[in-house]
């Protein structure tokens, strides 16, 4: 089986409070978006085979694991388990989403995985969150609102069709650290992710307004500042880091805004792809 699996961008991100085994609490609004990696997933006797396409340019600023460190190979191998099966599958892996990034691409992946292993066999996993807390999410797909440590998940209105430019420099942001960094904020600004779950449902041709992440505070990359210039300079509405950093997203008015602008990201050394927000995660390329 063979499909395409959607990456993520953060509407809004917050960080709520820390729990006392370490774990910070979020609320966000999760956006599937049509910049996708391609995994095909097929049944064999025994074992887990891995393997992988990275573009250079992915590569170069963060070495993605082919191996039982992939958290695709992971997926798989808690599918087998969790289900008491004996076979195996062969995986593979064609990367377009961007790695650190904080668009979700190892968690889509491990959900692209589950969702091909339970097509072809007829069962589930139980807890996907074992694996990530953005894992489940990506099993659905669409607009959500996600709160806690990312397992609280409610489905909001349809926000898909929506124009953007996401652009991403070399530099990429560990998750830990870029926790960390908040943790040591001083009165940030909070995003005001509410108003934007109502304005979405109201209005959503003015929901970019509310738009927002707490990351930005804490995370000092040149790049991220310079994406967000040429983006609003080109017509963008609003420019936004999304997750824990570094690519960025850009709304649109218009297609060819949005390719005039990604040209001059690209032109600038930048990764730059026009794309829009999609309402699921997994389209299917083969059965």
């Amino acid at each position: 089986m063979r499909v395409k699996t959607a990456a993520k961008i953060n509407l809004t991100l917050d960080v709520t409070g820390k729990l006392p085994n370490g774990y910070h609490t979020i609320e966000s609004v999760f956006q599937t978006v049509g910049l996708y990696d391609e995994i095909s997933v097929e049944l064999i006797e025994k074992g887990i085979d891995l393997s992988c396409e990275i573009p250079k340019q992915f590569a170069a600023s963060d070495p993605i694991p082919c191996d039982e460190r992939n958290i695709a190979y992971k997926a798989a191998k808690l599918f087998f388990e969790e289900n008491d099966m004996e076979c195996g599958c062969r995986i593979h892996i064609k990367k377009e989403i961007p790695s650190q990034a904080g668009m979700g691409g190892g968690s889509t992946d491990a959900a692209a995985v589950l969702y091909c292993l339970g097509k072809l066999t007829g069962k589930k996993v139980s807890k996907p969150e074992k694996l990530g807390a953005d894992v489940p999410f990506f099993l659905t797909g669409g607009t959500a609102f996600v709160e806690g440590i990312g397992e609280k998940i409610t489905q909001i209105a349809d926000y898909s069709g929506e124009i953007l430019v996401i652009a991403k420099g070399e530099g990429g942001v560990s998750t830990a650290q870029a926790y960390g960094k908040i943790d040591s904020l001083i009165a940030p600004k909070h995003p005001e992710t509410q108003k934007l779950v109502k304005t979405i449902e109201s209005s959503p041709s003015t929901a970019f307004s509310y738009f927002g992440n707490i990351f930005e505070q804490a995370v000092e990359l040149a790049e991220v500042d310079e994406i967000k210039a040429i983006m609003l300079k080109n017509g963008s509405l609003s420019a936004v880091m999304t997750g824990s950093g570094s690519a960025v997203f850009g709304l649109f008015n218009s297609e060819q805004q949005a390719e005039i602008c990604s040209t001059k990201l690209r032109n600038n050394g930048y990764f730059s792809c026009v794309c829009e927000t999609v309402s699921e995660s997994f389209i299917i390329l083969e059965e």
